[in-house]
């Protein structure tokens, strides 16, 4: 069965939907998705593509959008979250280590309920701490150890390959060098997978 990439970055709003039913999705369809965090700012700055910034009614669409596809997931979101994240960065090399460890993916769904259901910013304290505990890891050695040149060199190679394969946002989906931007592609990006080569 094809492996499905999953890209997003934690900072992404959209991202939060898929993050939060991704384990339930690949166990309904039987597939597996490969996560995989990089830095959708430094994306979209390189690109001169900032979609909210200075847009108030883009804004207040994204969230009546994310707050729509939300209660279709069962999902409870807090909205308007605080956005955008100051430790957009941070949060990202955590979840580096994390695919590294094994407990990455856990990592991102409890920080991300955190920030959209409690309101604590990604990235910071006390969602960084907090999620870390709730996975059973200990934030001091985490925090300091995702800060290391090892781990921000290994965001920063993650970052140029998805650009290398042409990504522009989070979330988006590959299967090959075939792209799906956005939550509401994930079911396109399955149907492509069982295509098969």
């Amino acid at each position: 069965m094809t492996t499905i990439d999953f890209w997003y970055s934690i900072g992404s709003t959209y991202s939060y939907l898929t993050v939060m039913r991704l384990p339930q999705v690949a166990a309904a369809e039987g597939l597996t998705f490969n996560w995989r965090p990089f830095n959708v700012r430094h994306v979209m700055v390189s690109q001169n593509n900032i979609p909210f910034r200075d847009k108030p009614q883009k804004t207040a669409y994204m969230w009546r959008d994310i707050a729509r596809r939300a209660e279709r997931y069962g999902l409870s979101p807090v909205l308007p979250a605080p956005y955008p994240l100051a430790g957009l960065v941070t949060a990202n090399e955590v979840a580096v280590l994390g695919m590294q460890e094994g407990w990455g993916i856990d990592y991102t769904r409890a920080t991300y309920r955190r920030w959209f259901e409690l309101g604590e910013p990604a990235g910071e304290e006390p969602n960084l701490s907090e999620s870390l505990r709730e996975i059973g890891q200990d934030p001091n050695r985490v925090i300091e150890r995702a800060g290391s040149e090892e781990i921000v060199h290994a965001l920063a190679s993650s970052t140029a390959d998805a650009m290398t394969l042409g990504i522009f946002g989070s979330p988006t989906f590959a299967v090959g060098h075939e792209l799906f931007w956005g939550d509401d592609r994930l079911d396109d990006a399955i149907a492509w997978a069982r295509r098969g080569p």
